[in-house]
């Protein structure tokens, strides 16, 4: 079957070239043979979902678990309202389970069993946990669209089930977003943070996704060329690498531009012209990703980082919590020396241009 380059939404190993999850986060497994609860905390479309789904994948068909990755996203709509967004929760939690054909029991199993007619998320992971011959494993993906009571909700119950794993409780659970914990929204105190992990200070670790190595672009377009022969020169995936400091959504759109539309004749060989080409075409047309930026440098304590560094001056007094957040976030990094610069060259092109309209907008209103 013809694969494809991805820039939207999870990857899937039989349509799109990928890179094997476990060896992008290789920690994990020894932490989840471990018992432990963790976080994984990384910005939008660096592969977060993709290696979780494929992650629970290989685990499951290691035989040595049962593991899957869990959606919370529909419960964001309830935020002053724990019931109501534990009853889409877990409306959707089932059917992902129905439709991955896992061996757990549905709710009016659960029902049944406890005599509790209002589930919550304790009681099913609990239920699910007692009835799996083998340990489960949970992915809880999006955590940080949750926010106020629903949130706060929602980890009590991570955390109260915790010390009855495995048989009563899944063994190993981890919490994913694009936030480490205390950057999680909760409006309290003057603060639209919990500025702590108490909620959930059962995790042993926080863990962010990397970017792609430049080994790992050329692992990647390698498996094009392998497919249809077309081949990336080396000087080309240098570039591309150079360009996006190896931002996972942006190496897969460069690629995709070119052989999808740049060119599609697999005998034209990619070399740093079409790279070139490509990133002007991505710069120009501001899809999704680079567009998504524009939400984030409308936060005062994005804009009071990135606006300095764009101008060549020094950071002054910047909470710490502030540079730890943007970094968070992928729009900026660390460089040599320690200090803090734009993430990659194609953000450094699109950041002002963003700025400059944010300010026209604000103006006009």
């Amino acid at each position: 079957m013809q694969k494809w380059f991805n820039t939207a939404g999870p990857c899937k190993a039989d349509i799109h070239y990928m890179l094997p999850a476990s060896e992008r986060l290789p920690e994990l497994e020894k932490l989840i043979a471990q018992e432990n609860y963790f976080v994984i905390h990384a910005p939008r479309q660096t592969g977060k979902t993709t290696a979780m789904i494929n992650l629970a994948k290989e685990l499951t068909e290691s035989g040595q678990y049962v593991a899957v990755m869990l959606s919370v996203e529909v419960g964001a709509a309830f935020p002053h309202n724990p019931q109501l967004a534990q009853n889409s929760i877990l409306n959707s939690w089932w059917n992902q389970v129905r439709f991955l054909q896992l061996p757990l029991p549905n709710p009016s199993q659960i029902q049944q069993e406890t005599g509790v007619s209002q589930l919550d998320l304790q009681t099913v992971l609990q239920a699910w946990s007692m009835a799996s011959a083998l340990p489960l494993i949970i992915f809880v993906d999006e955590i940080d669209a949750l926010s106020d009571e629903t949130l706060i909700s929602v980890l009590r119950q991570f955390r109260s089930g915790y010390p009855n794993r495995p048989k009563g409780f899944p063994q190993s659970l981890a919490l994913i977003g694009m936030r480490d914990v205390r950057d999680y929204k909760y409006a309290s105190g003057g603060s639209d943070r919990l500025q702590s992990s108490s909620p959930f200070n059962i995790k042993v670790q926080s863990f962010t996704l990397s970017n792609f190595t430049l080994e790992d672009v050329n692992r990647l377009y390698q498996q094009h060329t392998d497919a249809t022969g077309q081949v990336f020169t080396s000087e080309a995936v240098n570039l591309a690498f150079h360009l996006t400091q190896g931002q996972p959504w942006l190496v897969n759109a460069i690629a995709k531009e070119i052989v999808e539309y740049i060119a599609k004749d697999p005998a034209i060989e990619i070399n740093v012209d079409l790279i070139e080409q490509a990133k002007e075409i991505l710069i120009k047309r501001q899809d999704t990703h680079l567009d998504s930026l524009a939400e984030r440098l409308r936060e005062d304590r994005v804009r009071i980082i990135v606006e300095p560094i764009l101008s060549g001056q020094e950071l002054v007094n910047t909470p710490e919590d502030d540079l730890r957040y943007v970094l968070d976030l992928g729009l900026c990094n660390r460089d040599s020396r320690g200090g803090i610069q734009i993430a990659n060259p194609i953000y450094r092109e699109v950041i002002p241009k963003v700025l400059y309209f944010t300010r026209l907008k604000s103006a006009d209103n």
